[in-house]
């Protein structure tokens, strides 16, 4: 028998449980009393409910491709010339559009009135702003679109 084999049959005091893990002590850094020091305190966890505060669908963050922008006859009137081709890139150089967005969708809408016969190409076209714009003697193409067969 060595002397660091040596053990006491009977401790006099109990070692201490409270604050266990790292070099706190006894409070174990939770201060003294109150709500946040007792154990199964009623606080709500702050990462769970950040969590629930989110959309519960995928790709929330992220807007669709399939955004058209809104275009009316009137603004057309004041940026384009007579017999001038209307297309998103031509949008987009006007400055009607944000750049970049030249390959969503964009839809002429018929509020207001015009004289001048546009060549409208790849956009998407109201029943009213079509009206007027073969009533001005212009006329509209549009790509075919991609269609699914069952």
């Amino acid at each position: 028998m060595q002397i660091h084999e040596i053990k006491v049959k009977n401790k006099t005091k109990k070692e201490k449980r409270v604050g266990r893990g790292g070099k706190r002590g006894t409070y174990c850094g939770r201060g003294v009393k109150g709500q946040k020091a007792r154990a199964g305190r009623k606080m709500p966890p702050i990462i769970r409910e950040l969590l629930k505060r989110y959309p519960k669908l995928r790709g929330y963050k992220f807007s669709p491709l399939t955004k058209s922008f809104a275009v009316n006859i009137s603004v057309l009137d004041k940026l384009f010339n007579d017999k001038e081709e209307i297309s998103p890139k031509a949008l987009t150089k006007k400055g009607v559009l944000p750049r970049g967005k030249s390959k969503y969708s964009v839809k002429i809408l018929g509020k207001g009135e015009t004289k001048k016969s546009f060549q409208i190409k790849n956009c998407l076209v109201s029943a009213s702003a079509k009206k007027k714009i073969e009533k001005a003697g212009g006329n509209i193409e549009i790509k075919a679109q991609n269609t699914k067969s069952k």
